[in-house]
This record gives structure tokens, C-alpha cells and sequence, in this order.
């Protein structure tokens, strides 16, 4: 499945454009997906399987307004957070990914 099938998108005129905070407005072929920007990251001296497991493997998929890491491949190569429409493929604000670093315990790292 190509990147365009999976966000639904066919026609050049209707491609998503994300805003990257370096390089300006691209085309979402320049990005890779990089998961979901909301779930907290497990800390680094975490042992337990399980809980990397979860956080790895099992996510929600939710309707609406979301917030989703990207990773700018083919231009600066930052990571961004993106705020994303999930139902109408709009997207929001975006912003460097290392400004909203999180630990699982909710304090900013």
C-alpha cells in the first residue's frame, strides 16, 4: 500500500501540505509518519516487556482532531509534531518535535 492510498488522497490538487517550521509548506511525500504524538514514551530504564509492548504495538485510532509525529525525510530531517483532522485529513499546527518531549511520567524531559 503506497503512502497516498493510505491517507486517502488521489489527485494532486487535493495532497495533504504539511507546514515544517524550517523549510515552509511541502508535500506530504517529503514526510514519514512516525506514530502517534500523544501517547507518552515509556522511560529508558523500563525492563518490562509489557510495557514496551504496549507502547509499541497497541494504539488507539481516533476520529478528529489529533496530534502525530512526522519526520521531514527529504528536507531538513527534523521530527514534528503535527496536529491532524484524522476524519477530514486537514492539517493544523506544526512544530518541532523536540519542543514537546515527554516522559511516561508527564513531566518534560
Amino acid at each position: 500500500m503506497t503512502t497516498a492510498s493510505a491517507i486517502g488522497r488521489t489527485s494532486s490538487d487535493a495532497m495533504l501540505r504539511i507546514m515544517c517550521p524550517i523549510c515552509g509548506e511541502r508535500d506530504y511525500t517529503e514526510f514519514r509518519y512516525g506514530g502517534d504524538a500523544t501517547k507518552p514514551r515509556p522511560s529508558r530504564e523500563t525492563a518490562d516487556p509489557k510495557v514496551w509492548h504496549d507502547y509499541v504495538f497497541l494504539f488507539d485510532n481516533p476520529k478528529g482532531l489529533h496530534r502525530e509525529y512526522w519526520q521531514h525525510v527529504l528536507g531538513c530531517r527534523q521530527w514534528l509534531v503535527l496536529e491532524r483532522n484524522t476524519a477530514t485529513n486537514e492539517p493544523g499546527e506544526s512544530r518541532l518535535a523536540r519542543m514537546d518531549v515527554v516522559t511516561c511520567e508527564g513531566e518534560p524531559k
